[in-house]
């Protein structure tokens, strides 16, 4: 049985993956905003042992001690931790306002920093453990539809790498999720094509990665061929390519 927290366990996705780990008979520990979503996902959980707890990550100074509150409802350790929040934020907002950029950069990067500090030192500390954190492939490559929220998962790929290379000698794995765009509330108002993946089966392909401790995992996995198309044409071809360029 491993010990599991999941940040943000309220998510289409985070659900799915609680659930999985429910089905191997892990101990959970759900840390969401919603008390009244967070039983919803601890109940889909069946009979595995399951504890809940409230949190705004927005709070930033508030982290550290959501952290150590996760870890003592776990005994006072973690073997998986699973960093599953974030927001996709207004573009045109953040275009005209610092207030709602900053909002959107607290979201995706600094609060997700703010709850990894804590949780790699313990994971140093005890020499074993495996995070993961949910990104996204808009990382890859700043475009005028989501710049702002892409700079933010660009930059936490950029942290990942360093935390990774860290944490390599005390036997911690550190596992960048980067999803590409997923049917969920989330993504409720835009238009659905054929790339868009299913809770369900990225959240298998989130559990695969973190067991096998892929650095670096495209879920789903066929974004591993796009990308690097999308990251690496030249940037005077890719203004002039609408289906990459435009809003």
């Amino acid at each position: 049985m491993k010990r599991v927290v999941i940040l943000g366990a309220t998510s289409a996705i985070a659900s799915e993956v609680a659930q999985i780990h429910a089905r191997r008979g892990d101990r959970l520990h759900l840390v969401g905003r919603n008390p009244q979503k967070l039983e919803e996902v601890a109940k889909r959980c069946g009979g595995a042992e399951v504890t809940t707890q409230q949190a705004d990550f927005a709070v930033l100074d508030a982290n550290e001690a959501v952290v150590e509150s996760a870890l003592s409802a776990l005994g006072g350790g973690v073997d998986t931790a699973l960093i599953a929040h974030g927001d996709l934020g207004d573009q045109l907002a953040t275009e005209r306002s610092f207030k709602d950029a900053e909002a959107t950069l607290r979201a995706n990067l600094l609060s997700v920093v703010a709850l990894l500090i804590p949780l790699a030192n313990h994971m140093e500390a005890a020499r074993q453990g495996r995070i993961g954190v949910i990104t996204s492939v808009a990382g890859d490559r700043g475009r005028p539809r989501n710049y702002t929220y892409a700079t933010a998962k660009g930059a936490l790929h950029v942290y990942l790498q360093g935390l990774r290379t860290r944490l390599y000698p005390a036997g911690v794995a550190v596992t960048t999720l980067k999803l590409g765009p997923v049917d969920t509330p989330m993504t409720r108002d835009h238009a659905k094509h054929m790339l868009f993946g299913k809770p369900g089966s990225v959240a298998d392909g989130i559990v695969r990665a973190m067991d096998h401790g892929i650095p670096e995992a495209y879920v789903p996995s066929f974004w591993r061929a796009i990308m690097p198309v999308v990251k690496n044409t030249p940037e005077r071809l890719f203004q002039r390519l609408p289906f990459l360029s435009g809003r």
